[in-house]
């Protein structure tokens, strides 16, 4: 990308010489700097496939709105990239850069780019984290962890979840959950022996030459191999006696779902697309073995109650 605005910007500058030249001479000139640009044919070869049919659900919690948008990138269902955290854009510029090119589908939970949803229900105020709402308890804790908790609000949240779920198609191969972080904030080290969530992680990849930021989070032992394999920070998640806290992550490895978290630090989106398109190469392989993490169900919900539409 970079090296195609460098070519627009030298084009530009060489207009004031190529002004007075006849039209033959110019198209032929001007054609010849085209092919020359460093980079055009790769750019080529990756140019946009695909443009996103987008629908957006308003679902109503409590008194709160929240739109949760839908992009679908050609015909490919299982695929799913989901967005929960609003104010972690890097991760989804980047996802959608590959979905143009690759296809797939995008949940996102639009927040007024805000980590936390807050609401208000009877008088009273709550905050929580989407990405801890998969399970009643994980919603209890992120309730408590902002000062208020209620069974209805715990209610509400459970409705919301479900429905965010009933969202990922049946014929989902593999959810890819998109992340960013801060500098030091929560990183490959996070599960090392020692620190203070070793004992969620099966199995730890840690390259001293990678940003410990920078990590591949997965409920899938062939995954996890394969990413650090390719040198990059990558954490198995120990899917029976990881803490249940609600997230994603945990949802998914109960159920055997294939789940894996593409993370890097706010701003390095050319690290995160680089990390995501390896990850879609090992997607596509073929005959790449059998995972501990194989889905045995394709359900997505353990006895769902429909919720309210909420269009």
């Amino acid at each position: 990308m970079n090296l195609k605005f460098s070519g627009v910007r030298y084009f530009y500058s060489q207009i004031s010489i190529l002004k007075f030249l006849s039209a033959p001479i110019l198209y032929l000139l001007l054609s010849a700097q085209a092919i020359a640009q460093p980079g055009n044919n790769d750019h080529s070869s990756t140019a946009a496939k695909f443009i996103p049919l987008e629908k957006t659900i308003f679902y109503k919690l409590a008194g709160k709105t929240i739109p949760i948008s839908l992009f679908q990138y050609g015909d490919i269902t299982n695929i799913v990239y989901i967005s929960l955290h609003d104010n972690e854009n890097t991760s989804v510029e980047a996802a959608k850069s590959l979905l143009e090119v690759k296809g797939g589908t995008l949940i996102k939970i639009e927040n007024n780019l805000q980590r936390l949803i807050r609401f208000r229900l009877k008088g009273v105020n709550y905050a929580f984290d989407p990405n801890r709402i998969f399970s009643r308890e994980g919603i209890e804790q992120t309730f408590r962890e902002n000062k208020r908790t209620s069974s209805p609000a715990i209610d509400e949240v459970t409705k919301f979840a479900q429905r965010l779920l009933m969202l990922i198609p049946e014929n989902t191969s593999c959810i890819i959950a998109l992340h960013n972080n801060m500098d030091g904030d929560y990183s490959v080290t996070t599960y090392l022996p020692g620190n203070i969530r070793e004992f969620d992680a099966k199995a730890v990849f840690a390259d001293s030459l990678q940003d410990a930021d920078d990590i591949a989070f997965t409920t899938d032992s062939l995954l996890y191999q394969k990413m650090a394999d390719n040198g990059y920070n990558s954490i198995w998640q120990d899917n029976e006696n990881a803490r249940r806290d609600g997230s994603l992550s945990i949802y998914c490895g109960e159920r055997n779902i294939r789940y894996i978290n593409i993370e890097t630090q706010h701003g390095k989106i050319d690290q995160y697309a680089e990390m995501l398109a390896r990850l879609l190469e090992i997607l596509a392989e073929k005959n790449n073995g059998v995972s501990q993490t194989q889905q045995e169900s394709r359900q997505i919900l353990t006895n769902p109650q429909k919720p309210v539409d909420n269009k």
